[in-house]
Order: C-alpha cells, then sequence, then structure tokens
C-alpha cells in the first residue's frame, strides 16, 4: 500500500487565514470588579453619613427642645408666677360653705381630711377656687391698701391670671384647733401641717411654695393636685422648673 503526503500548506487556503479570529485577553478585574470594589468603598461611606445625620437630628431636636422649654418657663412667669387659665364653672363642686375645688379632687381632699380626722387631726379648708376677676381684686386693691409694689405684693399673692387657685386644683388648709395660724407661716408648727407633710402625697396633693424656691414667699398652707392627668398638664412647667432647683 502506497501512502502520498502532500504539503501542509496545499491545505490551508491564503483566504482562511485572515478569517481566524485573535484571541482577546480577558483580565481579572473586569467592570463587574470594579463595581463591586467601588461599592465596599462606598457602603461604609454612606452608612457614616446616615449615622452622623441621624445622631446630629436627634441631638438638634434635644437642643431645640430643651431651648424652648427653658423659654417657655422663663418667658411666661410674671413675678415668680406661671400662667394659669380659669377652670369653667362646670367642673367646679362646693366641698365647704362657699368653698369650691375642681371635682377631680374633690373625693381626693375629702378622703384626706377624713383620714387626718381618724389620727386626731383635724384639717380646715381656708380657700380653694377664685376667680381671674376675684384675684385681681384681691391683688390690686390689697396691693393698693398696704402701699407695695408689684413685686412686693407677688411674693405674698399671684398677680390675676397666674394664681394656681384659678385652675381649681389649689386648696389653702389650716388647722381647726389653731385658726390663728391662718394663712401664717406659724402653720407650719401645728399638727395639721406635720400630717400633711408626712402624708399629703399619698392623696396626690404637693406643697406649692416651699422654703427650696425664692420667687414666692414660703406658704405652709398652700397645696395643688396633683392627682390627674389634667392638673399634671397644668402644673407641668412649674414641675420642669422645680427639677432644675
Amino acid at each position: 500500500m502506497n501512502f502520498s503526503f502532500l504539503p501542509l500548506a496545499d491545505y490551508m487556503e491564503p483566504n482562511n487565514i485572515e478569517n481566524i479570529e485573535v484571541a482577546e485577553r480577558k483580565y481579572l478585574y473586569s467592570e463587574k470588579s470594579k463595581f463591586f470594589k467601588n461599592l465596599i468603598f462606598t457602603i461604609p461611606l454612606i452608612v457614616f453619613i446616615i449615622l452622623f445625620v441621624f445622631f446630629q437630628k436627634n441631638y438638634l431636636n434635644s437642643f431645640q427642645n430643651t431651648l424652648i422649654g427653658d423659654r417657655k418657663i422663663r418667658d411666661d412667669r410674671i413675678l415668680g408666677h406661671f400662667p394659669y387659665k380659669e377652670t369653667s364653672f362646670e367642673n367646679l363642686v362646693e366641698i365647704s360653705p362657699d368653698i369650691l375645688v375642681h371635682k377631680n379632687m374633690y373625693k381626693s381632699l375629702l378622703k384626706m381630711r377624713d383620714d387626718a380626722k381618724k389620727d386626731g387631726v383635724y384639717l380646715v379648708f381656708l380657700s380653694g377656687f377664685r376667680s381671674i376677676a376675684l384675684q385681681k381684686e384681691i391683688f390690686y386693691s390689697l396691693k393698693s391698701i398696704r402701699s407695695q409694689i408689684a413685686i412686693e405684693r407677688a411674693r405674698v399673692s399671684a398677680p390675676p391670671g397666674y394664681s394656681e387657685h384659678s385652675t381649681g386644683f389649689a386648696i389653702d388648709i389650716g388647722d381647726a384647733l389653731n385658726r390663728e395660724t391662718d394663712f401664717e407661716v406659724e402653720f407650719q408648727n401645728t399638727n395639721a401641717f406635720q400630717w400633711l407633710k408626712k402624708n399629703a402625697a399619698k392623696y396626690h396633693f404637693k406643697l406649692s411654695f416651699d422654703k427650696k424656691q425664692n420667687s414666692v414667699d414660703y406658704e405652709p398652707w398652700h397645696w395643688r393636685y396633683e392627682g390627674s392627668i389634667e392638673a399634671l398638664k397644668i402644673f407641668e412647667a412649674s414641675n420642669r422648673k422645680r427639677l432644675k432647683l
């Protein structure tokens, strides 16, 4: 058997050589790799910006709230007294002859008086709700009679529209066995005051003008009720100021 071999060139056509595709080099750092590389760098930056904006916003809100709260406390007061709206007559009930109080504190006030009596202490109610008109008469008339300037009068009596009594949640209390101490600092030496000092908080009553504040004279007979949401809202500014003392 005879074999014959043709030269390799005979099998290749010149035109086919031009049609051979040239190999293209592929690099590991493709477009996707670049994208992920940029993403890895960008994500921490985005997270940092979000956290920065979040904390900055919270800080500004807190700072603004503090400024607003401080400004409200500072600007709303007159001669040491906070402003109070007059409660409507429908909210008032009579607890003693000619003495009206807010209906929300009526039961607590009666229970406090009854429980004190069981302990041999006799509380007497001296003054409850006062209209703004009555407070105006008390403030300006006595100011004139006693020849007092406003800041002197305000230490012992609130200007009209700035008395806790107008809310119906304030009550002046005396000792039935020591009536000479009514509306006097000496009331602090009575059994009635000592009992109140120890027990009033159980019935949601708080001394309004104690010895810790200096804008208004000390009044051991003046108590206010804080046993309802409405009352807490009314006295919120005063309590907030007290926390700063």
